[in-house]
């Protein structure tokens, strides 16, 4: 009987295969970069704005405390966007002209709100409540960064489930004093855990991993 494939057809298909086992392989792998790179994640990037607000200009410029617009974040799960109100207690007077915040006395004199873009926002298959963290001594900083020294507001960290998980299995290394949660210029010393024995007790006890405690 003749030979039907040519003598070079076996190593062909040995090539084929395995050539095609590494192009898979390669593919996964740079589907798996993408996904945790800043362009799917958006880490360091600053969201455009209906108006270009400054942390950096607010917070470290002017020492507005972070509770003044945030005014949930102690009692409840949401730390709350600010209504154009508390914008307008300083901005009816100061910069009541400005271009740039016609969009804000827009939303006061129509009483609708602004439509910001949201930078920290979660799926809704996740539960977060900022009161507990707050209140287990975590500052604002350990996840939103130094937000003091944004000029526009950009995502410090992943929020992906692999980072939470990071802090609930070693929360003790997250923590700080609870008054200085929202001191963003506190550093914690070298001897921490010396000099605060209780509250490094207290956070090893808070070792949180089920997965009923964030997928409700």
């Amino acid at each position: 009987m003749p030979q039907i494939f040519h003598r070079s057809a076996n190593t062909i298909a040995k090539v084929s295969i395995f050539g095609t086992v590494f192009f898979l392989a390669g593919l996964g792998w740079y589907g798996a970069t993408i996904v945790r790179s800043p362009w799917t994640t958006r880490v360091g990037h600053a969201l455009d704005q209906p108006v270009p607000f400054s942390h950096q200009h607010h917070v470290e410029g002017l020492g507005i405390d972070c509770r003044y617009c945030h005014t949930s974040v102690e009692d409840s799960s949401f730390a709350g966007i600010p209504p154009t109100q508390t914008c307008m207690n300083c901005h009816s007077v100061m910069w009541n002209k400005a271009p740039m915040l016609e969009p804000v006395r827009e939303s006061f004199r129509t009483e609708e709100p602004i439509q910001w873009v949201r930078v920290h926002d979660l799926p809704d298959f996740v539960y977060f409540d900022h009161s507990i963290h707050v209140a287990k001594g975590v500052a604002c900083i350990t996840c939103h960064g130094p937000v003091n020294e944004m000029p526009l507001t950009w995502r410090q960290n992943t929020l992906r489930m692999e980072w939470c998980l990071q802090c609930h299995k070693a929360p003790e290394k997250q923590i700080g004093p609870k008054d200085k949660v929202f001191d963003v210029h506190w550093k914690k010393p070298a001897n921490f855990e010396e000099t605060h024995k209780e509250v490094i007790s207290e956070a090893k006890l808070g070792k949180i991993t089920n997965c009923s405690i964030c997928h409700r």
